[in-house]
């Protein structure tokens, strides 16, 4: 006859509230693993600003801004007459730059960073704007003391001397904006503009160096901005997308137009701050095996998988009248626990394919090794193990579906649960090792 304290160790529902806190449990050191992945994520993230900042950061080019400032007449408290110097900011009426990235993979230790090499040339040409609109005298502007600027975002990257030529004059331009409030950084100078001139061209040279993103500002009334590269894996950001582009192995060319009635500030405009920095466009040079954010995603299933690998050992259990002790269940999840970190360890190293090829064999043949020694049956093992490789298959091919992982998670799901409700819909849950 069994006693109280026998029947409580053979009962299947106290042995599913074990189990039960066994799989919360260990959702703990998953939490753990996650957080390791993120902390080696952002050591890696703070090795790509350490190569970048001394090579160049990421690249914004800006301009160039023409500003001509004017004198404007006021009276003092006292009724005195004061001149008060105003500045008039011109933007080009036809903007086009074409220029050639060169990228370079350096690396420190395990980690790399993408460095490029831009050389860009522009062109275009101002137009004299409407005095009487903008409600301006024709003979309060200095247009001897004109200056011309261009913002560039990390100054580090300039390889080579910014020249240019603007109304008929070559000219090499000096670090720092001249005219207030215009851009954070750049490069300007003086020039001496013809008051008759209808049209102002301008061309200019740049050879700048920077790292994973190369943006511009959209500034004329019509900018276009062509860029060809041998990088295979761009990735085109900001407001506006590519009118055209043509990706291949062995690398891209990109082409934008950008009209003034895309962005939000004028033309021209006087004194007033506009960021002009705001709407832009540009490329990122990609590297497109992240093994730290496919790592991060595959630790999301991990309480799947110790679901339904103590799932199999209880039906295991249940089914065979096999008594498998908590203890057993427990490390049998470590062991799923430990394949994440063997994943970004190794995956650090030798890619991710790689990473969860030998982690999962690991895991597998770890964790069926050990149930053939606890369930004591060649059979038994083989199923456990074939049900872990599917769920390593199935996590893998999840993990390349991109847009469409999450139809064919939540699919997996359902048939998962329906596989289970089906293969024990016959069982008497109340005495499931009766005969």
């Amino acid at each position: 006859m069994q006693t109280s304290g026998s029947r409580l160790k053979d009962s299947v529902t106290v042995k599913i509230i074990i189990i039960g806190f066994l799989v919360l449990g260990l959702l703990i050191p998953a939490a753990m693993v996650r957080s390791l992945i993120r902390e080696r994520e952002h050591r890696r993230a703070a090795v790509v600003r350490e190569i970048s900042s001394k090579w160049g950061a990421t690249q914004h080019i800006t301009g160039p801004v023409l500003t001509v400032p004017y004198i404007e007449e006021v009276r003092a408290e006292k009724g005195k007459p004061v001149e008060v110097v105003h500045h008039l900011h011109i933007l080009p009426d036809m903007l086009n730059i074409s220029g050639q990235v060169l990228p370079e993979v350096r690396y420190r230790g395990i980690y790399e960073a993408v460095l490029y090499n831009a050389q860009m040339s522009l062109t275009g040409e101002f137009r004299r704007p409407d005095l009487q609109a903008l409600d301006i005298k024709p003979r309060s502007v200095q247009w001897q003391k004109a200056f011309i600027s261009m913002g560039i975002s990390d100054l580090k990257g300039v390889r080579a001397a910014v020249t240019m030529n603007a109304g008929g004059q070559d000219f090499v331009m000096n670090p720092g904006i001249e005219a207030p409030n215009l851009m954070n950084a750049g490069v300007g100078a003086r020039l001496s503009i013809d008051p008759e001139a209808e049209t102002i061209p301008f061309s200019a040279a740049l050879n700048l160096n920077g790292s994973t993103l190369l943006s511009f500002s959209p500034v004329g009334r019509e900018t276009s901005v062509s860029l060809s590269s041998p990088w295979p894996d761009p990735s085109f950001t900001g407001d506006f997308l590519p009118a055209n582009r043509y990706i291949k192995s062995d690398g891209f060319t990109a082409a934008w137009h950008v009209l003034s009635l895309n962005r939000n500030y004028p033309q021209t405009w006087k004194d007033k701050k506009y960021d002009i920095t705001s709407s832009s466009f540009g490329v990122t040079l990609v590297i497109p095996a992240d093994a730290y954010q496919k790592a991060e995603r595959t630790v999301k299933y991990a309480a799947l998988f110790i679901v339904l690998t103590f799932l199999t050992l209880f039906f295991s259990e249940v089914m065979n009248r096999i008594r498998i002790h908590p203890l057993q269940y427990l490390l049998v999840g470590l062991a799923l626990i430990i394949f994440y970190s063997l994943l970004i360890s190794i995956a650090e190293h030798l890619g991710f394919a790689k990473g969860y090829l030998i982690a999962s064999a690991a895991s597998i043949g770890l964790i069926t090794g050990y149930a053939r020694s606890v369930l004591q049956k060649n059979s038994l093992a083989l199923m456990v193990g074939s049900l872990l490789a599917l769920l390593y298959v199935y996590l893998y091919v999840l993990l390349q579906l991109g847009d469409y992982a999450l139809l064919f998670g939540s699919i997996g799901l359902f048939l998962i649960l329906a596989a289970v409700m089906f293969l024990t819909r016959r069982i008497n849950w109340y005495t499931p090792a009766g005969p």
